[in-house]
């Protein structure tokens, strides 16, 4: 059922989250030396792409066969290499290490998430950076995209707690305004976290 809304959403034929990579992804591959990239979740390749033009050797997946293929004609014609895998996050395990891994509006129930988190944590180097920016519980109120289900949003103490190990450098809940695409359109409650395995 979700992986069937995601490919009906991600087979229209405008990119639904935009060309742009995420402000916040985009502030860290801007100002850090590039390295390997996991992008768990990356839909349609917008992030991918753009720490792939700045050097990094990108690792992404999504459980959307349909996004994999416009990720990848995106690279395409971008004359850039990224690989894109297809698997549900349950699925996932830590069998490589990266220096830095984006989650990017990836929304998961509780348990899943705090499985999912797990698993993250141990894919990252000694060293190596997790960028994370996701709809806050507030998003709740606001018409600019993420989950109905209040449930499925976040707040900075639950995240903290996914990731006892990670030393924090910052997290914060911000309002702004979105811009991306479609599906990603106005006054936003999000919340921004940089970490660091150290």
């Amino acid at each position: 059922m979700i992986k069937q809304f995601w490919d009906q959403r991600y087979a229209e034929s405008e990119p639904v989250y935009g060309l742009q990579p995420n402000d916040f992804f985009k502030q860290f591959i801007d100002t850090h030396r590039p390295g390997t990239l996991l992008l768990p979740a990356e839909g349609e390749g917008r992030n991918a792409i753009y720490a792939a033009k700045k050097g990094w050797a990108v690792d992404a997946f999504d459980f959307s066969e349909v996004a994999r293929k416009k990720a990848l004609a995106f690279a395409a014609k971008e004359n850039l290499s990224i690989h894109y895998s297809v698997m549900d996050m349950a699925d996932f395990r830590a069998t490589k290490k990266y220096d830095a891994i984006g989650l990017i509006y990836v929304h998961l129930p509780e348990a899943a998430r705090k499985k999912f988190h797990q698993e993250i944590y141990q894919s990252l180097k000694t060293g190596g950076f997790l960028v994370l920016e996701a709809f806050a519980k507030e998003q709740i109120k606001l018409e600019s995209g993420g989950p109905r289900d209040a449930a499925l949003l976040y707040d900075a103490p639950g995240l903290c707690s996914d990731f006892p190990f990670l030393h924090i450098l910052n997290c914060q809940q911000k309002n702004l305004y979105l811009q991306e695409g479609s599906y990603h359109q106005g006054e936003a409650s999000v919340l921004r976290l940089l970490g660091q395995h150290l």
